[in-house]
């Protein structure tokens, strides 16, 4: 298969602006695993094509290997449109009218194509007939029983790094490239997956689901498990006079479908009323903030309970040296219990809170007024105390706020169990670390006994965490202002919920833009995800939000070896990453896989989402580099080598890994140059190590973020992002203005800073616009470019959790060095090197091209392909 690049570092693409509005679109380590998906057909072209016009109705993929799927941006889906964020005043109207910036969505795919599942011959040629009867003749009756329902299905909750599985295990199991997928187990697609409202058919023998690529027995129903070739029965569900009726059962014909059972097998379950369907959110104040950063957090605590649904039950807690629980049942003044914060509340305190006469939940049509009173009412931090030293009992304000979302005995009554849908959700808004009672630390790290404390702490809020997961509560933690957090004592809080936390510089615009999405991301609870192989694949690692799952816990089939992990939360934002291997060399012409997500959704419904891939094997290496998604596999080893980089002294060893990675991808895979040590990196995958030397650099192991917290949390939420944002994040995504109010998207170097430009540089969690002198001192020119590239910037991201910042600045500035820091440095290659991978330089004349080297005098980072010959490798040539 010809093969061509794919991602946004090394083509050209002009956007034109649209003004339709965008689709919407785990760290634990388990055992061994990677993943593949289907190859492209379609032809090879150059690497800089001639930069087609993207109409707005289209969205076109540069990518042969990734073509692009209607998906959300790493985006929140709800029942409704995500409410308008509360943000400042946009661009001023200019005299000449600014055409807005378009959604170029996936010019860059961020969403490779997932497998191609064909419902071709459903029992490899190549394997011994195998049925649990022994009755070898059924062979002729059950083959092309499937044939004509062959076509190509796919489903895009699970990504492969490769579309094809090489047969020889000393190969597949190479580690430096490896074989894996990404599961997006809540990710929402359009048109949806079929719904079956009836119990699944399963393998008695190992547990999978009937599925597509099943051989089938017409006249008696039975179906041949592709996992282990057992042989079972249908209850007469299957028998069928011809092939053609079999194409009207949704797991026959769709690789993607959910089992809803709406009836709720749990003894004394009544469904609760539509008034009871929105979960509760609490939300928990730091009120030891000074005026600047509390002006801020106000303003963002408005907007947020205004966006809110009319149902959604809200509760206010703030927290200090003591705990205030707000009562909104006084409507004309804020009122507050108040408890001591230096212990965890009694029992007879949170009794006397919850059977008292307060009401401390209340829906959003009734007690918004009372509300809006409350933040007013917020007054700033009096003592004269460094932020650091302020008494700060965050670990009993959570304590409260799990209490009175469980309320009065779990509101149990005569045996009946009612319980809101979905997660309940606590929400953190601190400005410091936790100082004062259960879960906290000494002031200062200098404090004598700072790391056994630290330690106690950390697994105190752990335990909270579970407790808070067992009662189907996330607790999100946005945090934000210059005080250290101390992140390691924090951290295991929001992980061990199922929730998410973030740093912020301060409370205002992305602060109360991620208050909002954070509470309308859709969570379903009580997760579990099982993974099924065929053909002797194992599951060797898995990194995502989650935990391996007690044995009691999983369902008992004779032989069932499905890999079980606990899930924290089902939303959208998240992915795990699965690595993959094989014990001894494959024999099948196609191998298969099986993903369950069992889970309760937001409507109190039983959902089991069975996903089923199948893959071609091959003997040809060349044949398999072809399959593999480049950016998958870079995404993948991302998260395999940051789920070990734990602290300074582990990114650099990381660091030292990728190098040693890229070497041996290029000895096992690539060519030795003749009478040389040089290898030649295969051409096949030409964009994998300039991915890698992003990971490198990029804030995730280089050295761009200063502070230790930053880093921690950056890879904490890499660990558990979905494919788009986690993508984005490895490698930035670079887009010019260009006149009329398009973008021609660019290689991501620093070549790409011409002073009559503007560029937006989208980072995943950082969104940069960048202005050349030479347009920043045309007034109107430079107000028209920013205000364009600000809207393109904010669309960008307009579903994306967590909420990135946008920060604009001109060349030579001093916030400059955020954007010239995450380009891959170019400019000291030879010309002809420079215009191979930045071909728009061809267009420059020789005045422009010395006023671009001025740029770069301060900058002497190697070059990639200076880092590539380092490495005593040849970079791949681009196509």
């Amino acid at each position: 298969m010809a093969n061509q690049p794919q991602s946004s570092v090394g083509y050209s693409v002009t956007i034109t602006p649209s003004t339709g509005t965008p689709s919407p679109r785990l760290d634990t380590k388990l055992g061994t695993p990677p993943f593949p998906t289907p190859p492209s057909s379609s032809p090879s072209g150059p690497r800089f094509p001639p930069p087609p016009l993207i109409q707005s109705n289209q969205i076109p993929s540069p990518s042969v290997k990734t073509p692009n799927l209607p998906s959300p941006v790493n985006g929140i889906r709800t029942g409704s449109p995500v409410p308008r964020m509360s943000t400042p005043p946009g661009p001023p109207v200019f005299s000449s009218p600014l055409q807005p910036a378009a959604v170029p969505f996936r010019t860059s795919p961020a969403t490779p194509q997932p497998v191609a599942f064909s419902l071709g011959s459903s029992l490899p040629t190549s394997s011994p007939p195998h049925f649990s009867n022994g009755s070898a003749e059924l062979q002729h009756q059950i083959s092309d029983i499937t044939e004509e329902l062959a076509h190509v299905a796919e489903s895009p909750n699970v990504l492969f790094s490769a579309h094809k599985v090489l047969k020889q295990k000393k190969l597949a199991n190479a580690p430096s490239l490896g074989f894996g997928a990404l599961v997006s187990p809540g990710r929402e697609v359009s048109p949806g997956p079929q719904i079956i409202q009836r119990d699944p058919h399963r393998c008695q023998n190992c547990g999978a689901y009937a599925n597509l690529y099943c051989n089938i027995l017409l006249g008696s129903g039975q179906w041949q498990c592709v996992i282990c070739r057992n042989l079972n029965g249908s209850e007469g569900e299957y028998i069928a006079p011809s092939k053609e009726e079999l194409r009207n059962l949704p797991e026959l014909s769709s690789p993607l479908v959910d089992y809803v059972q709406t009836g709720n097998k749990r003894p004394g379950f009544i469904p609760v009323s539509e008034s009871r369907m929105s979960a509760p959110i609490v939300l928990v104040i730091d009120e030891c903030l000074d005026e600047p950063h509390l002006q801020h957090l106000q303003s963002s605590l408005h907007a947020f309970v205004d966006s809110l649904p009319p149902t959604t039950r809200l509760g206010i807690v703030l927290f200090g040296r003591t705990v205030s629980v707000y009562d909104f049942s006084e409507e004309s003044t804020a009122s507050a219990d108040v408890l001591p914060g230096d212990r965890s509340p009694s029992q007879e305190s949170l009794k006397a809170l919850i059977y008292g006469t307060g009401i401390y939940l209340s829906p959003i049509h009734a007690s918004l007024p009372v509300a809006h009173a409350i933040f007013s009412s917020l007054r700033p931090y009096k003592l004269n105390l460094p932020e650091a030293s302020r008494d700060r009992c965050l670990g009993t304000a959570v304590e409260v706020a799990m209490a009175i979302i469980q309320g009065p005995s779990a509101e149990m009554s005569r045996g009946v169990v009612k319980r809101p849908g979905g997660n309940s959700r606590i929400i953190v808004c601190a400005g410091g670390p936790s100082t004062h009672g259960p879960g906290s630390v000494p002031y200062s790290l200098s404090h004598p006994n700072y790391p056994h404390m630290e330690k106690i702490a950390m697994k105190w809020m752990e335990n909270r965490g579970r407790e808070a997961h067992r009662r189907n509560t996330v607790v999100d933690l946005l945090c934000a202002g210059t005080c250290p957090i101390r992140v390691p004592v924090l951290q295991p809080l929001a992980k061990a919920s199922g929730g998410v936390f973030v740093l912020h510089d301060d409370f205002g615009e992305a602060f109360g833009v991620n208050l909002q999405r954070a509470s309308t991301r859709a969570a379903g609870s009580h997760g579990l995800l099982e993974i099924r192989c065929s053909d002797n694949i194992f599951v060797s690692q898995v990194v995502g939000p989650g935990e391996e799952a007690h044995i009691d816990s999983l369902e008992t089939f004779k032989n069932d070896s499905a890999l079980a992990i606990q899930m924290h939360s089902v939303e959208e934002t998240q992915s795990f990453a699965v690595s993959l291997e094989t014990r001894g060399d494959i024999k099948s012409d196609f191998v298969y896989f099986q993903f369950v997500i069992q889970y309760s959704n937001i409507y109190q419904a039983d959902v089991s989402r069975v996903i089923t891939g199948r893959l071609p094997t091959v003997d040809s290496v060349s044949a398999y580099l072809e399959s593999v998604q480049d950016e998958v596999a870079a995404v993948l080893i991302a998260k395999r080598t940051l789920l070990r980089a734990k602290d300074s002294t582990d990114v650099l060893d990381m660091r030292r890994m990728i190098d040693e990675r890229i070497k041996d991808i290029a000895n096992k895979f690539g060519s030795q140059m003749p009478k040389s040590k040089l290898y030649r990196f295969p051409k096949e995958l030409s964009l994998l190590p300039e991915l890698l030397f992003h990971l490198r650099r990029g804030p995730l192991l280089g050295s761009i973020l200063g502070h230790e917290d930053e880093r921690s949390v950056l890879r904490s939420l890499f660990l558990n992002a979905s494919f788009d944002l986690s993508l984005r994040m490895v490698a930035p995504r670079c887009l010019m203005h260009r006149e009329g109010g398009t973008f021609e998207e660019l290689p991501a170097y620093d070549l790409s800073m011409q002073s009559d430009a503007a560029v937006v540089l989208d980072h995943g969690t950082d969104v940069f616009i960048w202005l050349g002198a030479e347009l920043a001192a045309q007034e109107g020119n430079s107000a028209a470019a920013l205000a364009a590239c600000r809207t393109l910037a904010e669309e960008l991201t307009e579903m994306r959790f967590p909420a990135p910042r946008i920060l604009a600045f001109k060349e030579g500035s001093s916030q400059a060095r955020y954007f010239v820091s995450r380009l891959i440095p170019a400019h000291k290659d030879p010309p002809y090197e420079q215009e191979a991978r930045f071909p728009q330089l061809r267009t420059l004349t020789t005045e422009q091209r010395t006023k671009l080297k001025s740029n770069f005098i301060h900058f002497d980072d190697p070059s990639f392909c200076e880092w590539m010959r380092s490495l005593k490798i040849l970079p791949p040539e681009p196509s």
